[in-house]
């Protein structure tokens, strides 16, 4: 698929990712890598290479087809008078009667033309007003969710795409804490992002009930506990390492005041040189284990107390940045369900003032009627505008989500790493220290080997004799 080109579907920041391509909804760009994992790499008009994820586009029927810019029709294609055609931002071309705000994905016929003014017998709205439906929802191209925890078997296409209808996609899809999650009834399962492991990214979208039963968490909120289980493991590994190293220091100190120790110093001969010998392993051994806990203070403890205060850091400043996000994208929701009812209240009265027409037909009744479709499509454009903005505020969420998840991937494998090369260091050090310890008792055992009573008793007696002619009896 190398070459092929593809439309950006919403646009993509690449702020946090060291080689993302910057792009914005309706850009054109020529495929250069498509690897498995949900990202790929492309070349943009202007030359800018980078990566991005998938799902953020939709690729072209053929490679090098290019859709008309919104607005203009193909040449061979000729619309009825007062129709004009454009494109969604998913790339899909829908058409709208500028008289009568109605839209549809089908190419209307040479019938369908610019409808005559309302008169005195009309007795029903248009089927649309300003693209929305009488029941409130919008009957332009419909926006689906940018992600959702349902993971797909099919084309990374179908993400962000709807067939063509003039119901609303609202009917296509839920929403749960005011994320639009696909209906699981209506669209396939969608493409995991890294197929090949079984990564934070993909399985942490959707809320779970808490262990009591009595609310909801957050997918991301999980994560973050199970981060934390980690820095309470760093916290309580630095606390053992520190004990560690007080027992250490409190051995050592005892070592070096037995070696001190006055008893037994009178002995002489050879066993009392490995007597004299194994005081002395004391000492030295009390400086192996001062060296000990010093090395596991440099090396051990005080790494991982800076690797915690990091560690912590991130996880703060991960959990706000997500916290902030979740409550924009509640912001842009609220705001959608308020527009969503102004046009409702909007439709009735258009429609109350269209039926008083039939009633008493006067110059004052039309002018209502003129003024209640101008409420009404201005608030068909003010829902547009906040179902636009929530669409981007769930798209930033999405691509901060993704990028977050990962980060925490990294986050945890450096964090195991971590303890893992330090309890590797501590059980070197602790080899090196009992290797320093048999050093000092190496010649205590090399003395009491030549331990040898009866030539302590020769050395003792040649130094010390006082005559050896042996008294005898005195004879008469």
């Amino acid at each position: 698929m190398s070459g092929a080109r593809c439309r950006t579907l919403y646009p993509f920041s690449g702020e946090r990712h060291g080689q993302g391509l910057r792009f914005a909804a309706g850009e054109l760009i020529t495929l250069l890598q498509v690897p498995d994992g949900g990202w790929w790499e492309g070349e943009k008009e202007d030359g800018l290479r980078g990566w991005f994820p998938a799902s953020y586009v939709q690729l072209l029927e053929k490679p090098g087809m290019v859709p008309p810019p919104p607005g203009e029709e193909s040449q061979t294609v000729v619309l009825p008078p007062g129709w004009q055609s454009y494109l969604s931002p998913q790339g899909r071309r829908y058409y709208v009667n500028t008289a009568t705000n109605e839209t549809t994905w089908e190419r209307p016929s040479s019938s369908s033309g610019i409808p005559a003014s309302p008169g005195p017998h009309r007795s029903s709205l248009p089927p649309t007003v300003n693209g929305y439906h009488t029941s409130g929802t919008p009957a332009h191209p419909p926006e689906t969710a940018h992600m959702s925890v349902r993971k797909s078997t099919g084309d990374s296409q179908n993400l962000g795409s709807s067939s063509p209808s003039k119901k609303q996609s609202k009917e296509n899809t839920i929403t749960i804490n005011c994320v639009t999650f696909p209906h699981p009834d209506t669209m396939p399962e969608q493409q995991l992002l890294k197929p090949t492991e079984w990564s934070y990214c993909d399985y942490f979208w959707a809320d779970k009930k808490d262990s009591q039963g009595n609310g909801t968490v957050a997918g991301f909120e999980l994560l973050l506990q199970k981060q934390l289980k980690g820095k309470q493991m760093q916290k309580e590994m630095s606390e053992f390492i520190r004990e560690r190293i007080k027992i250490e220091e409190e051995y050592a100190k005892n070592l070096a005041k037995l070696s001190q120790n006055s008893l037994a110093a009178q002995e002489e001969g050879s066993l009392g040189e490995a007597w004299a010998q194994v005081k002395k392993s004391l000492a030295d051994e009390a400086e192996v284990h001062l060296k000990f806990s010093a090395k596991l203070h440099s090396e051990v403890e005080k790494p991982l107390m800076n690797f915690r205060e990091n560690f912590k850091k991130d996880m703060k400043k991960c959990d706000h940045h997500i916290a902030d996000l979740r409550k924009q994208l509640a912001s842009r929701y609220a705001a959608v369900e308020k527009a969503r009812k102004a046009l409702t209240e909007r439709q009735r009265d258009l429609e109350m003032k269209t039926q008083q027409l039939e009633i008493k037909l006067s110059n004052k009744t039309e002018e209502d009627i003129k003024k209640a479709r101008r409420k009404s499509t201005q608030a068909g454009d003010d829902l547009m505008r906040c179902v636009d903005l929530y669409n981007q505020a769930q798209s930033k969420w999405f691509e901060e989500m993704v990028t977050t998840t990962l980060e925490l991937e990294r986050l945890e494998v450096e964090r195991v790493e971590m303890i893992r090369q330090h309890l590797c260091q501590y059980t070197q050090l602790r080899h090196e220290t009992d290797m320093f310890n048999q050093s000092t008792v190496e010649p205590v055992d090399q003395l009491l080997r030549k331990v040898d009573p009866a030539k302590d008793r020769e050395l003792w007696v040649r130094e010390h004799k006082t005559g050896n002619i042996r008294p005898v009896d005195m004879e008469i």
